[in-house]
């Protein structure tokens, strides 16, 4: 009977750990977070004429920031930072500035609970302004979601394609394009603008959230490929994978790994104590 038991325990918790594993992560990291109230920001400077900056978060109604990231320069994508889901303001300052002289430039963006959003300085120096853009981090099951930034003064609007799927037509100089959903692979990313083309080799994994920028290069155009979320459903822990800077601290991992670690753990000792139990006593 006691043997009946526990062959019943391993197999409940065999059950246990396979539905673990067949859960969407991502899905699973955003019920988590949903439940516990906390958001996802990064910051990014994307002004090309636009000298480095320094960038404050605050916490409405409160004047210590929360994150602060120094000599900002253009093409700077910061780590996603997990925070509490509620009303912050972005403050830019030119670097080297007192934290409490008056900012360059403010905008104010309202964190909900489980989503994700990028602050940009964006537009000419002339016209910047700070863009708050809605991220969706949700990974699709065996395709990937990629989306544009234009982000070159350069070429006013730029036409970019993944292999032979148009991405973006004529995108505005300053602006972000929606979502789409593509084949995974390795393809050829291409941009078409007035002032010269660029080709760069893109590979976009199953079940990855891709946002492609476009960039001022020393030799022309350049296309930076940021990975925002993979198929484990983490938030990118690093910088952005281009090498540029960001010194935010890292986002929440899925708890998925960890349940499936707990789940085998228990299964490895219940079936050593069955093993243990099951083992003649040597006799006293």
């Amino acid at each position: 009977m006691k043997f009946t038991r526990m062959l019943r325990r391993m197999i409940m918790l065999l059950a246990a750990s396979a539905l673990l594993l067949g859960l969407p992560a991502a899905a699973t990291a955003y019920a988590s977070s949903a439940t516990s109230g906390t958001g996802w920001i990064r910051l990014a400077h994307l002004s090309p004429n636009t000298p480095a900056v320094d960038v404050y978060l605050y916490s409405f109604g409160n004047s210590n920031a929360e994150i602060v990231l120094h000599h900002v320069a253009y093409g700077t994508v910061s780590p996603y930072e997990a925070v509490s889901a509620g009303d912050y303001s972005v403050a830019m300052r030119a670097s080297g500035a007192s934290p409490s002289s008056q900012p360059v430039l403010s905008t104010s963006v309202t964190i909900q609970a489980g989503h994700a959003y990028t602050v940009a300085g964006m537009g000419p120096e002339s016209g910047l302004r700070l863009a708050v853009l809605d991220d969706d981090l949700s990974t699709p099951s065996g395709k990937s979601l990629v989306r544009v930034i234009e982000a070159s003064l350069k070429d006013q609007s730029v036409s970019v394609s993944f292999g032979s799927q148009v991405l973006s037509s004529k995108l505005a100089f300053g602006t972000a394009s929606s979502y789409f959903t593509v084949t995974p692979g390795t393809e050829t990313v291409k941009v078409t603008a007035n002032g010269g083309d660029a080709n760069s080799t893109v590979t976009l994994g199953a079940g990855t959230v891709h946002t492609l920028v476009v960039l001022d290069g020393a030799n022309g155009l350049e296309i930076v490929n940021l990975e925002d979320a993979a198929g484990a459903g983490d938030v990118p822990a690093g910088a952005a994978a281009t090498g540029f800077g960001g010194t935010a601290p890292h986002g929440p991992s899925s708890p998925v790994p960890w349940l499936v670690v707990i789940g085998a753990g228990s299964l490895l000792a219940l079936t050593g104590g069955l093993r243990l139990r099951r083992r003649p006593q040597p006799g006293i």
